[in-house]
């Protein structure tokens, strides 16, 4: 017998299958695991954060990987700029796209990912990435280690409503992560 993953509100977690549920575990058809513990997921599926205004699935995290890596599918809707200028000092990010094009500015070089272009973006390195097309980007994100994660739920926290810039520059500090704004907009 096999064991399927259910994705619900407080995350992942597998259960065996036929095992009756009370609504709260989520959706046990999306993903299967395998006695052997790996899982699959169709494209789009996950654990869904909303986190900075992009569409963030989780994919796996440190929990299922040992820490080694984290990886997200970001669905970036068009004319959309992504997070502002930044950089990680504990983890290296690689973006694979999926679809559409991505504009990504890294370490003082522009470059566009298209469909199947990987790139890698090291830690220490400022980037920032944007979708000004008319159609929507997905990429994959592979992070390493494991921990952006918590990050993004950590902003997910956040109380609704207008965003408290001082509790999120606290929340980058605690993961590792620095804005790098021009110094007339980081003033302001």
């Amino acid at each position: 017998m096999g064991l399927l993953i259910a994705v619900g509100p407080g995350g992942a977690h597998a259960v065996s299958a036929g095992t009756p549920t009370d609504g709260r575990c989520g959706d046990l058809k999306e993903t299967t695991m395998t006695l052997g513990g790996g899982y699959m997921l169709p494209s789009r599926e996950g654990q869904a954060i909303a986190a900075i205004g992009l569409g963030i699935t989780k994919k796996t995290d440190g929990e299922s990987t040992r820490d080694v890596y984290s990886l997200f599918e970001y669905t970036i809707p068009p004319q959309t700029d992504g997070p502002p200028p930044h950089l990680h000092t504990r983890e290296d990010e690689s973006f694979i796209c999926l679809a559409g094009r991505l504009d990504v500015h890294l370490g003082g070089e522009d470059f566009v990912l298209e469909h199947g272009d990987y790139l890698f973006l090291p830690r220490d390195v400022v980037h920032a990435f944007r979708n000004p097309y008319e159609q929507e980007s997905r990429v994959i994100s592979v992070v390493s280690p494991a921990g952006l994660e918590r990050y993004y739920q950590a902003l997910a926290d956040m109380p609704p409503g207008p965003k408290d810039i001082s509790l999120m520059k606290k929340i980058m500090a605690d993961f590792g992560i620095e804005l790098q704004l021009p110094p007339e907009v980081g003033q302001a």
